[in-house]
């Protein structure tokens, strides 16, 4: 019986250990999940989104792309990171996402749409007072350059980040990049930047 910690019962469950919240809220989730395998379950969906559409938004749970958008199972693909900013992991992610599309049947083709998300009262502010040097590191500049990544300013630091993902042609391919701010006090959507394609000097 080795590998088992000494509170574990046979069946893998805690055996004297007291119930946690943590233990409460899987159980939740599993319920929760039951209940979709039996009622909105849909094993016909495929890999890639139905909508060719690609949202990169906060891991802030008030912005729940999802729930602002009324999205469809299966209708767009999702990434999350702090700020929903393009950062050089986000930029490596995508271009590892053209290799998984190729592979799931071809190319996005030229209706594909990759779309920016940024928000009002964003605690990727906070990181910048508090791990300067962290945050540095995760929007790939130099420490001193970050006040030039617009942290406080979603509709600025949107706008640009659209401009960093479109100097990556190859990355973005034949989708086109538009930018939008979610405010987190009225539940509103602004556009900022409208679809825009990467140009043929671009590329």
């Amino acid at each position: 019986m080795t590998g088992l910690h000494p509170d574990t019962a046979l069946n893998g469950r805690p055996g004297n250990t007291s119930r946690t919240p943590a233990m409460d809220y899987i159980d939740s989730l599993i319920t929760r999940s039951a209940d979709f395998a039996q009622q909105d379950f849909n094993p016909a969906l495929r890999m890639l989104p139905s909508s060719k559409s690609l949202i990169i938004g906060c891991v802030d749970p008030r912005v729940d792309p999802a729930k602002i958008f009324a999205l469809e199972q299966g209708e767009v693909g999702i990434l999350r990171n702090i700020g929903g900013r393009v950062t050089p992991a986000m930029i490596e992610t995508l271009a590892l996402l053209n290799d998984v599309a190729r592979g799931a049947g071809g190319r996005m083709g030229p209706e594909a749409h990759v779309i920016l998300l940024h928000h009002t009262d964003c605690g990727i502010d906070h990181c910048r007072h508090l791990a300067p040097d962290l945050l540095a590191r995760h929007m790939g500049v130099a420490p001193e350059a970050l006040d030039e990544q617009a942290i406080a300013d979603p509709h600025a630091s949107v706008a640009r980040d659209v401009a960093t993902l479109m100097a990556h042609p190859d990355v973005v391919g034949e989708r086109s990049v538009s930018g939008l701010v979610y405010d987190v006090a009225t539940g509103s959507v602004e556009v900022i930047v409208p679809p825009t394609r990467v140009s043929r000097q671009q590329r």
